[in-house]
Parts: C-alpha cells; sequence; structure tokens
C-alpha cells in the first residue's frame, strides 16, 4: 500500500492515550496521522509528541479538514459522544476510545448518527483485535478446556489520589467502571458466547458492589455476570488498589491463565504466554508472540471496514452490538452501587448530547390543534413507559422535540412514577413547559375510583414538578360506579385548573363514553372529548392486559367517524406485530401471537409488507402511516425503546396514504389501482 492509499487519521484531543494511539498507527500497515486537534495549539511539546502531524486549533477544525478521513477521539470519557455524533455529521469516520459513551443509551445516539451518515463507527477496546485474543478464541472453540464454567478477571492499578484527576473527578465521569472495567466486562462477554451464532452472549443477571470515594466515584469495585448459558463471570476494578490482572478461565477439562491481557505482550509487542491446564493440573505454556504496537491491529481492522464500505468491526472487534451490550452491564452495574454523575443529572445536562440549546429543527412530526388545547400540537405522542434514567430518556425526549414533537404521554401507575418524574425535569431542564402538552392518566384499576382522581393527579404534579397537565385521561373505567361521579372529578379538577384541556377515558366503552358525555352536557359540566383505546391496522385479537379495550372493528370506526372524538391510539403498531418477530409459525413471544394473530391481521401484514417494499419502508412503518391517515382524529401513541426505534417510527409520519391506500390496506379491496400507485408515489416522497 502506497502512502497515498492510507487512511488519512485525525486525532481529537493531545492527551496521552493519543500518543499511544499515535504509536500504533505508525505500526499499522493502512494508516497515517495527518492532524491533531487541540484547544491549546501553542501547548509545549506537540509538535515532538506527533511527528509530521498538523496541529489545529479547535476540535470543529478537524471536523471541517478535507484531507482527513477517519477521526480518533481521545478526548475525556464526558466529550465522547458530542464529538463522535458531529464527525458522523461531517461525514467522517469515526473510532471512539472506550468508554464510547458514559452510558448505552449515549451509544446508541452516536451509531444512530454514523449510521444515518453511512459512516464507520468503532469501540476502541485494542485487546479485542489482537493476535492473542484470535488464539485465545481458537482454543475455546476447539474446547481445549472442555465446557467453560467460570470467568475471573480483573483490571486494577492504585493511582495516587488527586483530587483534580479525571480519573477521581466525577465531573469527568471518573472511576474503574468506566475507565477500566469494560475491559473485563468485555472478555467475560466475548468468552460466554464463544458458541453463540454472534459471537458474543448478554448475561441475565448483573450484581454489583463496590466503594465511592470521597469524590464520589468509584475507586474499587465488583461485579458478577450470570449468563443463561449457566457460565459466571467475576469481574473486578479499580484505580486506587493494584489488582492481579489475570484473566482465568475455568472449564471442565482444564483452565486457562493469561496474565496482563488487556495489554497482550505489551503497549510495544513481545511475546505473551497462555498457560493451559488440563484436568490433571498439568501446564502447557503456549506463546503469542507478536512485535507490533498493540494499538495498530484496531487501526488496521478499522481500515480494513472502512475500505469495504462496512460502518462497524468485524468479529471479534466491538460491533455496535457489542459496544451497546458491554454499557448495558455497565448501566447496571453503576446502578448497583449507587455511582451518578453529576454531569448525567437534570440540573447541569441542560443542553443536548451535542451541546447546543433545545430547538425545532426539521419538523417531521404532522403537527395540528387538539380541541381544547390552545398550543399547536404535534398528531403523534411520545411515550417514556421503556425508559428508566434521565439521559436516556432526555436523547429520546430531544429528538422528539426537534423533529416537531410535544406531545409526551404519561401515567400515574408508569414506573412507579418514574415517567412522571423523567418527564418533569426534562421539561425543566430544557425551559420548554409551555411548548409541550403533557398527557397524564389516572384511576388504574383496581383503583378506579372518583376521589382517586384528585389525589393521584396531586401526586403526579408533584412529580413532574408543574401545576398542571394539557389532557387528562382516567386509566381504566369502573362501571359500577355511576358514570356521572366520575366525571363530576374531572370536571373539579378542570376548574381548578389542575387540567388545562380536553378530558376522557383510555380503555371505554362506546355507550360509556356516550353516557358520560350526555351527563355532561345536561348538567354543564366538562365534556369527555378525548379516548385512548387501541387501534391499528391490526386488530386486537385477545386483551393486551385485562380490562384493555380496541376500537379497530368497523363498529368502531362508525363511532368515532360520527362522534369525532380524538382517539390517543395506544400500541398503534401492535406491539411489534408488523416486525419479523410475527409469522404463522413464530410462537417464541406468546403474548403477541395470544393478542395479535388472526388471519385477517396476517393478511393485513402481507399487504403492508407490499406497500412498505413499493415505499422502501418497513412494515411497521406502513402500520403507523395507516393510523395517522385516517379520516377521523386518531394521535397513535408511540413507546420506543431506544432513539433508533423512535427515528424509525418518526420517519413513518411523513408518509401520505390515499383514502384508497388505506381501504386497500384494511381489505384489500381495489388490489392497489393505478390511482392508489399514484398516491403510493407521492408517499415515497
Amino acid at each position: 500500500m502506497t502512502d497515498m492509499d492510507r487512511i488519512r487519521w485525525g486525532i481529537l484531543g493531545p492527551g496521552r492515550i493519543a500518543g499511544d494511539f499515535f504509536a500504533g498507527v505508525a505500526q499499522s500497515r493502512t494508516g497515517r496521522v495527518d492532524a491533531i486537534a487541540t484547544r491549546n495549539p501553542g501547548r509545549a511539546g506537540l509538535a515532538e509528541r506527533f511527528p509530521g502531524a498538523r496541529i489545529l486549533e479547535g476540535y470543529e477544525a478537524l471536523l471541517a479538514d478535507g484531507e482527513i478521513d477517519a477521526v480518533y477521539i481521545a478526548s475525556p470519557h464526558p466529550t465522547h459522544a458530542e464529538w463522535a455524533i458531529k464527525a458522523a455529521r461531517a461525514g467522517k469516520h469515526v473510532l471512539c476510545e472506550k468508554p464510547i459513551g458514559l452510558s448505552a443509551a449515549e451509544a446508541e445516539a452516536m451509531q444512530t448518527a454514523a449510521r444515518e451518515a453511512g459512516t464507520f463507527l468503532g469501540e476502541a477496546y485494542m485487546y479485542r483485535l489482537h493476535p492473542l485474543t484470535l488464539k485465545l478464541i481458537e482454543l475455546l472453540k476447539a474446547k481445549a478446556i472442555g465446557d467453560v464454567r467460570m470467568i475471573k478477571s480483573s483490571f486494577g492499578f492504585a493511582k495516587p489520589f488527586e483530587q483534580e484527576h479525571r480519573l477521581f473527578a466525577n465531573d469527568l465521569a471518573g472511576g474503574g467502571i468506566l475507565d477500566v472495567g469494560g475491559y473485563p466486562v468485555s472478555m467475560a462477554r466475548l468468552i460466554a458466547g464463544i458458541h453463540e451464532a454472534g459471537g458474543i452472549l448478554e448475561p441475565d443477571q448483573v450484581f454489583g458492589v463496590g466503594h465511592l470515594g470521597s469524590t464520589g466515584i468509584d475507586e474499587w469495585s465488583a461485579a458478577i455476570l450470570r449468563f443463561p448459558n449457566g457460565i459466571i463471570a467475576e469481574v473486578a476494578c479499580s484505580v486506587s488498589l493494584i489488582q492481579d490482572n489475570v484473566l482465568r478461565i475455568f472449564g471442565t477439562a482444564g483452565s486457562i491463565e493469561i496474565d496482563h491481557f488487556w495489554f497482550a505482550a505489551g503497549k510495544q509487542g513481545g511475546t505473551a504466554v497462555i498457560r493451559l491446564f488440563d484436568a490433571a493440573g498439568k501446564r502447557q505454556d503456549i506463546d503469542v508472540d507478536e512485535p507490533r504496537h498493540v494499538y495498530s491491529f484496531e487501526v488496521d481492522a478499522a481500515a480494513e471496514a472502512i475500505r469495504a464500505g462496512r460502518r462497524e468491526f468485524a468479529y471479534p472487534g466491538m460491533s455496535a452490538a457489542d459496544t451497546l451490550g458491554n454499557l448495558k452491564v455497565m448501566d447496571k452495574w453503576r446502578a448497583a452501587i449507587g455511582l451518578e454523575y453529576a454531569l448525567e443529572t437534570p440540573a447541569v445536562r441542560t443542553r443536548t448530547l451535542t451541546g447546543e440549546q433545545l430547538r425545532r429543527k426539521d419538523v417531521i412530526v404532522p403537527r395540528g390543534h387538539i380541541q381544547g388545547v390552545e398550543k399547536e400540537t404535534s398528531m403523534l405522542a411520545l411515550g417514556m413507559m421503556l425508559f428508566s434514567t434521565f439521559p436516556a430518556a432526555s436523547i429520546a425526549l430531544d429528538a422528539f422535540f426537534e423533529a416537531g414533537g410535544n406531545l409526551i404521554d404519561s401515567a400515574f401507575q408508569y414506573g412507579g412514577g418514574t415517567q412522571d418524574r423523567l418527564i418533569g425535569e426534562w421539561v425543566r431542564s430544557r425551559g420548554v413547559r409551555d411548548q409541550v402538552v403533557i398527557i397524564e392518566k389516572g384511576a388504574h384499576s383496581p383503583l378506579c375510583y372518583p376521589d382517586v382522581i384528585a389525589n393521584q393527579l396531586a401526586t403526579s404534579l408533584e412529580r413532574m414538578q408543574t401545576d398542571h397537565v394539557d389532557v387528562y385521561f382516567m386509566h381504566r373505567d369502573n362501571p359500577d360506579v355511576p358514570v356521572g361521579e366520575f366525571v363530576d372529578a374531572m370536571d373539579a379538577e378542570v376548574r381548578a385548573g389542575r387540567i388545562r384541556g380536553p378530558i376522557g377515558g383510555s380503555n371505554w366503552t362506546r355507550e360509556r363514553m356516550d353516557e358520560a358525555i350526555a351527563y355532561a352536557e345536561r348538567t354543564g359540566k366538562t365534556r369527555p372529548s378525548v379516548l385512548s383505546n387501541n387501534f391499528s391496522l391490526a386488530e386486537m385479537v385477545d386483551p393486551v392486559w385485562a380490562g384493555c379495550i380496541a376500537s379497530s372493528d368497523a363498529g368502531w370506526k362508525s363511532w368515532l367517524r360520527q362522534r369525532r372524538v380524538t382517539n390517543f391510539a395506544w400500541s398503534s403498531q401492535a406491539r411489534g406485530f408488523f416486525t419479523d418477530r410475527s409469522g404463522p409459525q413464530k410462537f417464541d413471544d406468546r403474548d403477541l401471537a395470544r393478542a395479535w394473530y388472526s388471519d385477517l391481521n396476517f393478511q393485513r401484514k402481507g399487504r403492508a409488507e407490499d406497500l412498505g417494499r413499493r415505499l422502501g419502508k418497513d412494515p411497521i412503518q406502513i402500520a403507523l402511516a395507516y393510523v395517522l391517515n385516517q379520516p377521523w382524529p386518531v394521535i397513535p401513541l408511540i413507546g420506543p425503546a431506544s432513539l433508533a426505534e423512535l427515528r424509525h417510527s418518526l420517519a413513518a409520519s411523513a408518509i401520505q396514504l390515499s383514502p384508497e391506500e388505506v381501504r386497500w390496506l384494511e381489505d384489500g379491496a381495489g388490489d392497489a389501482t393505478a390511482e392508489a400507485m399514484q398516491g403510493i408515489g407521492r408517499a415515497a416522497h
């Protein structure tokens, strides 16, 4: 390879780890370092430490440099997500020093940005690409020690305490778990998954303990990981305690030990020794001699992926899924010991992940008006049931708001109040209370009584630290209570100003809604004008939960069309029915099969797949577009588990379906006529 064919690297941040990477690139076959970005270009010794590289002032200059193909991010942990996302948007490939982000949520946001930009993103666990790791995998696949049963590994050192040093600074996400704990976790997951199809296995249980020092970081910590195949891993890390840093693997026919595995044969190269013991304790030493710098292998692996048009490392490098799985374990480990970084709290994290003030950008989500709500409202509502931390929730809420979304769904019972709290924290940290519309629900069975409404609403408002909600639903109905008593209780909250918009019922029958409306009109009370029942292209066969009501059949459609009641449709995408999780022969998800499997629904799924192929969209996006394009007011509630799922749903909100297409999805009438095909062409854009 000539010098002109090499990947041109730029290093963002000139710290110690940047010097290691620079040395690795020098011994690589595929790369060269062209530039170093620093906020202090006058810093002494830069030219000597990075000979031949241009010194650029500011990280932005590196991203704007047309001579740079790929960026290695060597800045402190808290800045990784910001600059990886900005680099992807600038069209740069990225190799990011571990941990790629502070949490799985941050990593997923980075991966989403890279995927949308079509750029490579890899996490720099350099040991994964070293020949020592490849030799270990070879031995384990050959069952040199039989079936693996237990793994023990540590990565710990004793750094003299310095309160301002990054390792001890809470505001720099210091401590052992993020700095070195990811090594033994990633190794354990690799070993446990040796015989799995993807080469990696995720633990089904994580137990952590640790010591938090005076600065609020984990100085030493340990965790137990249990895997579905029965393997147990003991992992430990520290920044103020020397540990042996030996990788030990125990199997049914022997064991393996490797000293200082994380640096293989040493940073500068050398010989590593795998000590293999048989069942009788007889030892065999296997030497792995490698003269190259340990960092050079990840440089070449990244280049190979970039040249091949791949967006992630090949096995055994850290793939996107591997990175997420690793950080999910570390998230659980941190949570188990109560480790929280101040910079992840609402008081500090008041801007988006890229450091910007929150604002609307490209408005993707359709907007309109809901009767009784003064503000313009997105015609798509975001539910937060699957989020439990502020960093993860804020990333999703920021993305939703930037796309034009401002309708947010919560309920008294969700997460024991967690969702109320997260929404309130986000609203206050971003200063957007007057721009968002909050839906709250209360009085869920078995506590479905009139006097519960005021008490639960008061609690929800306290959790959210706001004085009102914009839309209110009773979460269930209790037919044993006269409907007027419920209307009276909700009306009282409207008059008190704690509900400043429409009221209604979730999972209510048509008859009960009619009765409630008639009572309100007769007595001059607030008229129920909104409903929150299931509505989807797939008709619910059996209630997802007891007491759930679907409004997808012909009788409901006629009633909704006549009454013009706005339906806030939960499970608008049928809880995954329109993905490859469902099928006539697929019964792994028994709840999915029980609630949604029918001949009618599979026929509709088939038509959604057909239309999706024509549009270049997934069938689940077509299912959401179907709900959005009804001839009466209906607002889908979506509950994504990740940023990627959210953005996937947001893309569906731009699909415009004609009445003919909607009818064809329902019953196949017209079999996609020429007129409908013209509409399909429109919808694609």
